[in-house]
């Protein structure tokens, strides 16, 4: 009776088989956990993105939990995750819906008339910048798809009528209902874009890749351009705001290279010998004028061998002066100086066929400085070697011929040899490269870096933002651009990728993307971009804010960004972690949604990548003339 009953043998089975079971699930979920942190580590996703996060104060299971939406909402966080307050960026009045900060029309009529030149950059002062966040206009869409945007867009995105009505006979644009129509017409002929193309084609060769990049100046809505892709051609279509109202705004809604700018004082943004084609039809600049100061800005940025195309008034002059309603006088006049600049240029005339010429610059500069050496009178003068020829930010344009880099036999092609056809082109190593002239950069610099962007661009499209694999995106800025192998990584996608190159950048590298087959300009981002407000779909941005941080103050950079981006947009920037934590802190209040992520190589790279995307909103107008997010 005294004695405890002793316990059931199979109660003492089941506590064991208890902490069996428990033990085994301990360990089946360790050994989970570990193989899931390193698949997650191979392949960069989603907890490694909250270990950096964690750098950031915010918890891993707010990074887990967070997806980004490609798709249209609205709001933002009132306070950051360690409690202060996010500063909240309000929408633009309005008026401010079209705003170019460094092309705006009332700032531009305080500077000369004289040579157009009030029509330049003349950016706003730090007390001028604006604060506040650029609306898009009420029924804003988003971009009608590529190809079929070349040939539409929506009205409501550009609202204005005004070409429809002063370009109607040569067939700009059309009005149809909720959309804007591109007949492919323009200044060129009578039979459109497509049938002008092919009359250059009959004459220079454009079809066999010899020729990748153009400019075209004083583009009209770029249908030269739009058509010319056809070809693998890229074209930088460069026009001023003027009169002409949005006409570049309706060549990037159309989803065609396109930027502000003119040929006024100073040089165009471009690194010499950036173009194998060079572009006017009826662009009214003065040729002529100036001691041939434009002509002479085109030869900079033409390379060697490349072509300049000339087509309206005063070419064949003879045949056409009725319907130009000039004088036959003035028309000669005028065809003659140019054909007399060009010789003094060394350029070669090609040919001259119904109402277009083109001329051809010499591969190399050994007979043109032997000429001018002889006849010291002969004006333009060669440029001092001393002079950087790639220099043209800010930099007035100069009455002397830009040299070519020397060259041992009439044959030879200057500046390194000639470049591949593209697409070997784009691979290829660059001259610029292979001859030594950017001192740290070699053939396996390049190759090296090429390889790199590959795989981070398989990054981006499969962990980070798979709408880019999917032709969401058509309009492309890489703010720095490096030796453009983002763009390079690209190129098999329905994208195009304008390249920007700092002022500040340790190498100036402009003129290798050029070589590669590839455009951009150079860009100052402690100013605004020339462009128009929501003309890119997708901004990457490498390194830039630790190049900025102690030059601007990176609001403004940011406030810029969400300028020329898109509703739905999406942005990508790489830089240190401890950089990409002061940026989230000021995306917060811009209507952005951000995450951070890990390097495409882990999580114990310093590096780290934020990706955002631009929430929709549009403005509406009020009688008080305010606005308000809708």
């Amino acid at each position: 009776m005294g004695k405890d009953k002793p316990s059931s043998p199979k109660i003492h089975h089941f506590d064991y088989a208890r902490r069996r079971r428990v033990t085994w699930l301990l360990t089946v979920a360790g050994l989970c956990c570990f193989f899931y942190l390193l698949g997650d580590w191979q392949n960069g996703g989603a907890i490694s993105s909250s270990l950096a996060l964690n750098k950031a104060s915010i918890s891993v299971a707010d990074c887990v939990s967070s997806t980004l939406d490609f798709g249209a909402h609205h709001g933002s966080p009132s306070t950051n995750k360690d409690g202060t307050e996010v500063r909240q960026f309000p929408p633009c009045d309005m008026k401010y819906s079209e705003y170019t900060p460094c092309e705006d029309p009332i700032r531009g009529l305080n500077f000369p008339r004289e040579m157009l030149a009030y029509r330049e950059r003349h950016c706003p002062g730090k007390d001028e910048l604006l604060k506040c966040l650029i609306p898009a206009p009420p029924g804003y869409k988003n971009p009608i798809p590529w190809p079929q945007s070349r040939d539409y867009a929506w009205y409501a995105n550009t609202p204005h009528k005004e070409l429809t009505v002063e370009k109607a006979i040569q067939k700009w644009v059309q009005f149809q209902g909720e959309k804007l129509y591109f007949p492919g017409g323009g200044t060129f002929s009578t039979g459109g874009a497509e049938k002008y193309i092919e009359d250059i084609a009959a004459l220079i060769p454009i079809n066999d890749g010899t020729i990748r990049t153009a400019i075209d100046t004083g583009c009209g809505v770029a249908s030269w351009g739009a058509y010319l892709l056809q070809k693998d051609i890229l074209a930088m279509s460069f026009a001023p705001r003027d009169t002409h109202v949005s006409q570049i705004q309706f060549a990037l809604e159309r989803g065609v290279p396109a930027i502000l700018g003119i040929m006024a004082v100073h040089r165009m943004p471009y690194p010499a010998r950036a173009f194998d084609m060079a572009h006017c039809s009826r662009c009214l600049i003065p040729w002529g004028g100036h001691d041939n100061l434009y002509l002479i800005e085109v030869d900079r940025v033409l390379r060697p061998g490349g072509y300049w195309i000339l087509s309206g008034p005063p070419i064949n002059w003879k045949n056409h002066h009725k319907g130009w309603e000039r004088t036959e006088e003035s028309l000669k006049e005028e065809q003659d100086t140019i054909e007399d600049a060009a010789r003094r240029l060394c350029w070669k005339k090609v040919k001259e066929e119904g109402n277009l010429a083109i001329w051809q610059k010499p591969w190399n500069h050994i007979e043109c400085v032997k000429y001018h050496k002889k006849n010291t009178q002969v004006l333009p003068h060669v440029c001092s070697k001393a002079e950087d020829p790639d220099h043209a930010w800010y930099r007035k344009m100069e009455t002397c011929i830009t040299p070519l880099p020397d060259a041992k036999d009439k044959t030879d092609v200057a500046g390194g040899g000639p470049l591949a056809k593209w697409p070997a082109r784009l691979t290829a190593i660059p001259p610029r490269i292979s001859s030594g002239s950017l001192p740290g950069i070699n053939a396996e610099t390049f190759i090296q870096d090429t390889k790199a962007w590959v795989k981070r661009l398989t990054y981006y499209k499969v962990h980070l933002i798979p709408p880019l694999a999917h032709g969401r995106y058509r309009n492309i800025m890489d703010m720095n651009a490096g030796l453009g192998g983002f763009a390079a990584a690209l190129i098999k996608d329905p994208v195009w990728v304008m390249n920007a190159m700092p002022p500040e950048a340790k190498d100036n590298t402009l003129g290798v993307i050029y070589e590669r087959g590839l455009i951009g300009t150079y860009q100052n981002w402690c100013e605004a971009f020339s462009t128009y407000p929501r003309t890119y779909d997708l901004i990457h941005a490498n390194g830039l804010f630790s190049m900025y941080q102690d030059r601007c103050d990176i609001v403004d950079i940011l406030l810029e960004m969400d300028r020329i981006l898109r509703p739905e947009g999406a942005v990508l920037m790489r830089d240190e972690v401890d950089v990409l934590t002061k940026v989230m802190g000021t995306t917060q209040g811009m209507r952005w949604e951000c995450r951070l992520a890990d390097h495409e190589d882990g999580p114990f790279n310093s590096e780290k990548i934020l990706v955002c995307v631009k929430t929709y909103w549009v403005g509406e107008y009020a009688p008080s003339n305010s606005t308000t997010s809708d």
